[in-house]
């Protein structure tokens, strides 16, 4: 799996809101702020955004309400139409299908769960399911078959005839994620999935989600305003204000490098022990003498906080996946990351 392969890829997308948006963009410069364009009666709902989504990643997209999350995310399903730039997927421009063309992609390589659940209530679980492989035209037993099988997946086997009205939230829930799946999407968008869901159903969805990504490798954009559940969940994050992504990168890079004040306030609070790992605080050895035994890179500060206080090492060797020696790291560095600077 090469996550660098972008699947999706926003190249100076522009959707703004108003009376005439393209022959706006069509004079609009650059660099123009998100408040210059509201004064002149539109609103930018994406401004001028570039982001590249690899294969198998999991973006998660974050900011306020009102940020242009949903915004974005809709325009790279082509929901909403692009002002102006491109979206494209794996190469192919979006904006340029036709609708049976782009029918056939949603059908054939996108996956789309919302907050709102959007279950039939007289269709029983099998039949929600169902349903996406219905429109397909495809073979009864056949889509019968298949939502067994994600059912089982989601670990919702035994309720095949159930109603939503008999299932929980988080039940429910699943039975969206299964729907999204059976068409075997490479493709899978996620609009706040688990925001209405109370805290354990969410983190026991999270880690539901989590097992699934692992096994099937989706490409995926998830939208969150909780910045645990980004932690839990991002290979990258991106956080965006007035439309436009303020930052992407790695959550490590995110928390310990914030780009712009915005970023740094936003994830202010956020325990940066919990989140950095060993091996983002290591450096080349460069010939360093090292000594004792290494710790992993995919270790997190905090899990390491007894040895850091305990170890009077000034240089703590990192070791990779398959314990090949990747670097150093500054005892130092990392009691200022557990404890804060000047530790």
């Amino acid at each position: 799996m090469d996550k660098k392969t972008p699947v999706i890829s926003c190249r100076n997308v522009w959707k703004l809101f108003g009376p005439d948006p393209k022959q706006f963009l069509a004079t609009l410069k650059p660099d123009a702020s998100y408040e210059n364009i509201r004064a002149q009666g539109y609103i930018a709902g994406v401004h001028n955004v570039s982001v590249d989504v690899g294969r198998g990643e999991m973006l998660v997209i974050m900011g306020l309400s009102g940020s242009g999350k949903s915004t974005l995310v809709r325009c790279m399903g082509r929901l909403h139409e692009v002002t102006g730039g491109e979206v494209l997927i794996e190469g192919e421009d979006i904006g340029k299908l036709d609708e049976d063309a782009l029918i056939n992609l949603r059908r054939r390589k996108m996956g789309m769960v919302f907050q709102s659940f959007g279950l039939l209530p007289h269709r029983t679980v099998l039949e929600n399911v169902a349903f996406p492989l219905e429109m397909r035209g495809q073979d009864r037993h056949e889509r019968r078959a298949r939502a067994l099988e994600v059912i089982e997946l989601v670990g919702l086997a035994g309720r095949e005839d159930y109603f939503p009205r008999e299932l929980s939230g988080g039940q429910q829930q699943r039975v969206g994620i299964a729907r999204s799946l059976a068409i075997e999407p490479d493709i899978w968008f996620l609009d706040e999935p688990f925001s209405a869901l109370d805290p354990l159903i969410r983190r026991e969805m999270q880690d539901e989600f989590l097992r699934l990504q692992n096994m099937l490798e989706k490409t995926i954009v998830f939208i969150t305003h909780d910045f645990d559940e980004a932690l839990r969940l991002a290979d990258r994050i991106a956080i965006m204000k007035d439309g436009a992504i303020e930052q992407c990168d790695k959550p490590d890079q995110i928390v310990l490098n914030p780009a712009t004040s915005y970023v740094a306030k936003f994830t202010e609070e956020i325990d940066k022990a919990r989140v950095v790992h060993a091996g983002v605080l290591a450096r080349p050895v460069n010939g360093i003498e090292v000594t004792g035994e290494p710790v992993s890179e995919a270790s997190t500060i905090q899990s390491l906080a007894r040895l850091l206080i305990s170890d009077r090492r000034k240089l703590i060797p990192v070791a990779g996946k398959s314990g090949e020696l990747v670097g150093v790291m500054d005892r130092q560095e990392a009691l200022d990351v557990l404890l804060g600077s000047g530790s």
